[in-house]
């Protein structure tokens, strides 16, 4: 019965992916091309035998959405970011970033960003009231009651969804989202999507050191199987293709397919699924009628109550708290790299001059 557990598992991260992917077209990506994304990281793990699969991630989407003004500069963030990160898996560079950098400074910008998915979940709740309160109002009392983000995003998605119905909600989604083709989208460069690109890498490095070692540990397993840089060398590879294409990024997620008997095959049945879901057109017809605000309660309780409290508490305990108090507090007003940045001036330059925090 090995491979109904799999597939259990892989059906219940699908239906966690569902309304990311929802909250990916109301950005403007199209969704057809990256179906591609999930088949080739698929065929790496595969091959590679690793645990750790990738889906659509709410807090890389919400970066995204919030530093490009349109799909072309999105697209061109994703780009741009991605073969940054691509580099870093290749050369194998991850662990010494995060080492130079240390888990205190890391954990704080992870922190911000937490912070930043609440004040988007805010604005979101903001721009459509009716739909986006009520979503915070299911997701914050299903989780004090439940403990547990599967049902916190399936309850607040599924609630608000099912009210938008009763007022005949309905949106018309870009031809480009909802097409069965693939249509380039030249990247462009400018300082902005330089700055987007490394804010989004910054996102990346922490997420692919905390959620893929937790996946890892998930399995059991030890030492930890999950392969840092093959994971951002995939992730990245993914991105690259699918962001000239106008496709949303993919990246690592805290899955439960690792937890099943067979991790390595559930992962990959998870996006095999996902990409027929996509390859098939079946996401843009949910689009349609679940507004994009439905996941705002899931965005604030993640950034408030799963992100911002446990990073915070390592970032706020050590010889570095207030280079990484100072971190923390950038990353959610400015963005994750400004954060990083100005963590890592204060912490190696100070000493330089004689000064200290």
């Amino acid at each position: 019965m090995h491979w109904l557990a799999d597939l259990l598992a892989a059906i219940g991260v699908v239906l966690n992916g569902i309304p990311q992917g929802i909250m990916a077209m109301s950005l403007g990506f199209a969704v057809f091309p990256t179906a591609f994304s999930f088949g080739l990281v698929g065929l790496i793990n595969g091959v590679a035998s690793s645990v750790a699969p990738v889906s659509f991630q709410a807090e890389s989407l919400a970066l995204v959405g919030h530093l490009g003004h349109d799909l072309r500069e999105r697209s061109s963030i994703i780009f741009l970011g991605a073969s940054m990160m691509f580099m870093i898996g290749l050369t194998g560079t991850l662990p010494l970033i995060v080492h130079s950098l240390g888990n205190q400074l890391m954990a704080a910008m992870m922190a911000g960003v937490g912070l930043m998915l609440a004040k988007i979940a805010l604005q979101m709740a903001h721009e459509q009231p009716q739909f986006g309160w009520l979503s915070i109002g299911l997701a914050g009392v299903t989780y004090l009651i439940s403990k547990d983000l599967v049902w916190t995003i399936a309850v607040s998605v599924i609630g608000t969804s099912c009210y938008a119905a009763t007022t005949h909600y309905r949106v018309a989604l870009p031809e480009h989202v909802t097409t069965r083709k693939l249509q380039f989208v030249r990247p462009q460069f400018s300082f902005k999507i330089l700055r987007g690109a490394l804010s989004l890498a910054c996102l990346n490095i922490g997420a692919n050191l905390s959620y893929g070692l937790i996946t890892g540990q998930m399995t059991g397993q030890h030492p930890n199987p999950v392969n840092l840089n093959l994971l951002t060398s995939s992730q990245a590879l993914a991105d690259l293709g699918t962001s000239l294409l106008g496709g949303a990024p993919v990246e690592t997620i805290i899955s439960a397919t690792a937890s099943a008997p067979e991790p390595v095959i559930a992962g990959i049945l998870m996006m095999l699924i996902m990409m027929l879901i996509l390859l098939l057109g079946w996401l843009p017809k949910l689009g349609k009628v679940v507004p994009s605000t439905a996941i705002a309660g899931f965005l604030f309780i993640l950034g408030t109550i799963v992100i911002f409290p446990e990073n915070a508490t390592t970032a706020l305990h050590g010889s570095s708290s207030t280079v990484a108090g100072v971190t923390l507090v950038v990353t959610a007003l400015v963005d994750p790299f400004a954060g990083l940045m100005t963590g890592a001036l204060l912490k190696f330059g100070l000493p330089l001059i004689g000064l200290g925090l």
